[in-house]
Formats: C-alpha cells, structure tokens, sequence
C-alpha cells in the first residue's frame, strides 16, 4: 500500500475537540456554560491581569515588605576569621577543607566557606582555600604564612558570597 497526505490521520486521542460553552443546555455547558452566577469572570469579552486582586494592594507588591527579599540562587559560604585559624592552628601547620573539619571549624569537607580577615594572626599557616578575602589573604602572607587558590575558575571570590 502507498502511503499518501490524504491517508494521514493523527494518532487516536491525541486531537481533543474544543469546548464549546453556552450553546444550549443539550450540549452539557448550558444554562451559566461552567462560569457560575453573575461576577467579572462571568461576562464575555472581560480580561484582566492574573494578579489583579480587586484593587486592593496585590500580594506580589506585599510579600516583598515584609519578608524581604531572598536572592533564590544565593550560595552560602561558612565565614572563617583568621583568628579562628591562630587559636586552632600551630606554626606551619597546613589549612584545607578536611583540616577544617578535624578541628571544628566545619562540619563536612564539602561544605563552602571562606577565609575573612577578622581579627589577627601570629603564626605561618600554609592555606589550600577555595575562597579568600584580599585583605585575609595579606594578613597570612605578613605573618609568613602562604596561600593556595584552588578551584579558582569555579569559585567566586567577591563578597556576594561572604555570610
């Protein structure tokens, strides 16, 4: 058999007849056609915006009053003072993620943090850190101590990030 246009029919179910409102009770959408009784969402031809609320002030401009705004994307960073890394940390001693955790700083070696320059430091503490503050960053360098920047490209070292 050869397959021609006009033998071409869409596949059983997938086309759906549109509803055809208020025309007649014998059609099942007779009489308020689905709309209920009387009211702006009654009438034909009436549009209005989704978040209209009847001209009371909308929950979209309220929320943000009182809540405040939360950037939905926002990456959390652990801050970590310096001073925290003297009090735990001896001379020379070496500062990652899993150094972190053994001594309380962090909960798990995954979790993001960031080294903040609060507070001051005596000893040399070589640091192998995702995200450093500049002014952190000098502090440990002034002391003798140095700084390894790792996962640079994936980490962002502004202070969106800071806690």
């Amino acid at each position: 058999m050869v397959l021609r246009l006009n033998d071409l029919s869409p596949a059983p179910g997938s086309r759906k007849r549109r509803k055809r409102v208020g025309r007649g009770n014998a059609s099942g959408k007779g009489t308020y056609s689905g709309r209920g009784l009387k009211g702006q969402r009654s009438r034909a031809g009436r549009d209005y915006n989704s978040v209209f609320e009847g001209g009371a002030m909308s929950m979209m401009r309220t929320l943000p009053r009182r809540k405040g705004f939360k950037a939905p994307f926002r990456v959390h960073a652990q801050p970590i003072n310096v001073v925290d890394l003297d009090r735990r940390f001896t001379d020379g001693d070496t500062v990652d993620a899993d150094a972190l955790v053994a001594a309380g700083l962090l909960r798990r070696a995954t979790q993001r943090f960031k080294v903040l320059a609060g507070g001051e430091i005596t000893g040399a503490l070589h640091l192998r850190v995702e995200r450093i503050s500049p002014a952190a960053q000098a502090k440990i360098v002034a002391a003798g101590g140095s700084v390894e920047v790792i996962n640079a490209e994936n980490a962002d070292s502004s202070g969106a990030d800071e806690a």
